[in-house]
């Protein structure tokens, strides 16, 4: 079965630092399409970050610059490293492998 678990989210100040963590069962991270997207409250669900099965990347506008996914092949596990922290980045943060979903990893920017 395919499952993803995500962790690595919490409470950080505004220009603060996170890293998330995906790992991934059922499948090769390494080699698969994945993606992160996040959702704050009383708004929809926003693609913020993908990466190819080649490594390819890209990024939302709005994280452009500040947010890096990653990989790590030996750990089966994707990574989005969250630099620059702001107030409007609150959001549960999800990562995807296609239709699958993980739980989802709760981030809170504040002062």
């Amino acid at each position: 079965d395919v499952q993803l678990q995500a962790s690595g989210g919490g409470l950080v100040q505004p220009g603060g630092s996170l890293r998330l963590s995906c790992v991934g069962s059922g499948f090769t991270v390494a080699t698969s399409p994945m993606k992160w997207s996040r959702q704050a409250p009383g708004k929809g669900l926003e693609v913020i970050s993908t990466i190819s099965n080649v490594g390819a990347t890209n990024y939302a506008d709005a994280v452009k610059g500040r947010f890096t996914i990653s990989k790590d092949n030996a750990k089966n596990t994707l990574y989005l490293q969250m630099d620059n922290l702001k107030p409007e980045d609150t959001a549960m943060y999800y990562c995807s492998y296609f239709r699958f979903r993980g739980q989802g990893t709760q981030v809170t920017v504040s002062s």
